[in-house]
């Protein structure tokens, strides 16, 4: 271990003194130790300590997908598709909007966990794993839409590469085709990179645990005891996966973009789809991350330790810088579309700012650009949880009009206004409430069975984050393993 203090001198320890006024760095998680036995027990505690408001919620819940998810499907599958919106020209709808806005969630966990792992960003300590379940998750959620895009769910093995009879093969030309190869080897990448970090912790809860639980920890944790040799073992693949899984979370977003890119149409046919798609997935996933641990810390026991306001102030920066980026390729690809002179281009452009969809453009707008430049801005603002939750929830609520545009509207309009018809849903409502309510439940069933706080991780931060005596001034220092 090579430990390497922060002395200062002169001027900056002035500064230092000035700042440690004002803020004192036990505020911080990294500088407020406890024993790690405490620690162990607040987290377990959290996940035993279920209120009669979490059974409720937990049940209206489950009703509504029984509802809304469940008997809605069946029913599409009985009746057919046309009980869906989907018609000519927008064969696109609802269901393939769900699945880019789902993957864009899934973003948040790969780029919280593995890009902040990899640059060492410590404030993403004590949230990482709830990133990751949203990974997953979400990705659960892309793919049931896209089956409720098929239609004749039951046919679907028809996609697959496997000898049949009539010599019918998919076509890998297709751009669905590289979608279904990418998705899938980001839903395997991500599960096996959420339960490696999630070892330690499980062998926690297996010590701590008696009857069911203590049994499927025990088997969940393989067998983990601790040694040097285990967690040199764990470490590297840890980072091995983590530098595996972020070219993949880059390659997901862009092929998705590619489905729309490669067509000629109007409003699809531009070349900054791919980065301009991966910065809406990541606006939207950092936006999520807010919402769950501001509901993670409000609901409950012993998250306000864990989760405290640098976190929502360090996640509120990389939302503003995020919003800058992801506004430069918004302008970016409607003016290079405007200045080609297309006529059709025209006519989409004006019809999104004048027509009866305009009020859903310009709240995209400004949900996603002037929203967060009003107020990402303001410390104040970033560190009042609540205040950046609503924030990232209106984030989202702005880029799923986003998605909403891309998809059916833009087919609405095409180079033939003779078939201009305003894609209307129907029961692709209904379902997709079912997908957001599934995700609610997975989340509410998974904080009582895995520790959502990757206690190793927290400990491993506190052990390198000390307090130093430098005359009278305590300075932070910071030491590394190796």
């Amino acid at each position: 271990m090579t430990v390497t203090s922060n002395y200062l001198s002169g001027s900056e320890k002035a500064h230092a003194d000035h700042h440690e006024e004002e803020h004192d760095p036990r505020e911080l998680l990294m500088y407020d130790p406890k024993p790690r036995g405490e620690m162990n027990d607040m987290v377990m505690e959290s996940m035993y300590h279920t209120t009669w408001r979490f059974w409720a919620v937990l049940g209206i819940l489950i009703v509504v997908v029984a509802t809304c998810f469940v008997y809605a499907w069946g029913y599409m599958i009985s009746e057919g598709l046309g009980v869906a919106g989907v018609m000519r020209p927008a064969y696109w709808g609802v269901f393939l909007v769900n699945t880019v806005f789902w993957i864009g969630i899934s973003h948040a966990g790969t780029f919280i966990s593995a890009i902040l792992r990899v640059f060492k960003a410590e404030f993403r300590r004590p949230f990482t794993r709830a990133a990751e379940l949203m990974t997953t998750f979400g990705l659960i959620q892309a793919g049931a839409s896209i089956f409720m895009h098929l239609g004749r769910v039951w046919l679907a093995y028809w996609l697959f590469p496997i000898p049949n009879e009539r010599m019918l093969w998919p076509n890998f030309h297709s751009p669905l085709m590289w979608d279904l190869l990418a998705i899938t080897t980001y839903v395997l990448g991500s599960t096996m990179y959420l339960f490696l970090p999630l070892i330690p912790d499980l062998a926690m809860a297996r010590d701590r645990s008696t009857g069911w639980r203590k049994t499927l920890y025990k088997v969940t944790a393989l067998g983990f005891r601790g040694t040097e040799g285990e967690w040199r073992h764990l470490t590297t693949a840890m980072n091995f996966f983590a530098f595996a899984i972020i070219p993949v979370m880059f390659s997901v977003h862009t092929i998705v973009s590619w489905d729309f890119a490669m067509a000629m149409r109007p409003g699809w046919s531009s070349s900054v789809f791919g980065p301009y798609f991966v910065l809406g997935a990541l606006h939207s996933g950092m936006g999520a991350v807010a919402v769950v641990l501001f509901i993670m810390r409000a609901t409950m026991k012993h998250m306000d330790y864990f989760i405290r306001k640098e976190h929502f102030d360090a996640l509120g920066k990389l939302m503003l810088i995020v919003s800058m980026a992801y506004a430069y390729f918004f302008f970016n690809d409607y003016i290079v579309q405007w200045y080609g002179g297309d006529l059709a281009t025209d006519n989409l452009l004006h019809w999104l700012e004048e027509g009866p969809m305009a009020w859903m453009f310009f709240q995209m707008v400004f949900f996603n650009i002037v929203l967060p430049w009003a107020t990402l801005w303001s410390s104040k603002v970033r560190q009042t949880p609540w205040l950046l939750a609503i924030i990232g929830l209106l984030i989202n609520i702005g880029m799923y009009w986003e998605r909403y545009l891309i998809v059916p509207v833009m087919l609405t309009i095409n180079r033939m206004p003779f078939t201009w018809k305003l894609y209307t849903p129907g029961i692709e409502i209904y379902l997709t409430i079912g997908t957001f309510a599934t995700f609610a439940v997975f989340y509410m069933i998974a904080s009582r069975l895995i520790p959502l706080i990757p206690v190793w991780e927290v400990q491993e931060g506190q052990m390198t984050h000390t307090l130093r005596k430098v005359g009278k001034t305590e300075v932070p220092t910071v030491s590394e393993f190796e």
